[in-house]
């Protein structure tokens, strides 16, 4: 199976969904990581400016963080940070397709469209919009995960409120999201925000419960669909 982590922002993808992606590498499936913002400009005070050496930084931990999950492949763009609503859906919509047909995932992880961060709405849609379920598409299942600091703290009050109904148990994996998470120096938070390794840990706990196991990471599926296929 392949599947294809699709984040607005370094460090998204294991937020949302980094013990899976390390569970899937170790059950022998094949797992790319795409994330669509910079990520960094936001932090400016003039929005126009980039520090290039700050953003090869950021994406060295990027790349960093994959290579601790065992993923297959990491694709970085550069589209602005928390402004993706800034720019026309078109252009989103175009880069999820093009990384559908690069790489014709089975399964896409991808951020819940209710989430506080608008950039997370703004991918949510896309990737939506992209892989409408035309015939031919490769994508059978779609999953929404949480990114702690942005799920939670749209207090449900968005258009979409996060509810899960698949959860995976990741206690094998869970470390290796933390040491994932580490490689984002600048991310990475002190207790009790909800970055910080104590909050991902007791998030982790929390879900296991709900399912029924010691840990686990909780998914709201979008879609699914099974076809007859060659």
């Amino acid at each position: 199976m392949k599947a294809l982590v699709i984040a607005a922002h370094p460090d998204d993808e294991i937020l949302g969904c980094g013990a899976t992606a390390a569970r899937l590498v170790s059950e022998g499936h094949e797992v790319h990581f795409a994330i669509l913002g910079e990520g960094l400009t936001a932090r400016h005070r003039d929005r126009t400016a980039t520090d290039s050496q700050q953003l090869e930084v950021l994406h060295q931990r990027a790349h960093a963080a994959a290579e601790k999950l065992g993923v297959k492949s990491l694709v970085l763009y550069k589209l602005p940070d928390n402004r993706l609503d800034s720019v026309p859906l078109l252009e989103v919509v175009n880069i999820v397709e093009e990384l559908v047909e690069r790489f014709k995932p089975q399964v896409i992880y991808t951020h819940n469209g209710g989430d506080l961060n608008v950039d997370h709405e703004v991918i949510h849609r896309a990737v939506l919009t992209a892989t409408r379920p035309a015939s031919g598409s490769p994508v059978w299942d779609i999953y929404a995960f949480e990114v702690p600091s942005s799920t939670e703290w749209a207090f449900q009050r968005l258009n979409q409120p996060f509810r899960p109904n698949v959860f995976v148990e990741i206690a094998p994996t869970l470390e290796a999201k933390i040491a994932a998470m580490g490689c984002y120096e600048s991310e990475v938070r002190r207790f009790p925000h909800p970055r910080s390794p104590e909050v991902l840990r007791a998030i982790a706990t929390r879900w296991g419960s709900v399912a029924g196991c010691t840990a686990a990471e909780a998914f709201e599926l979008v879609r699914s669909i099974r076809l007859l296929r060659d």
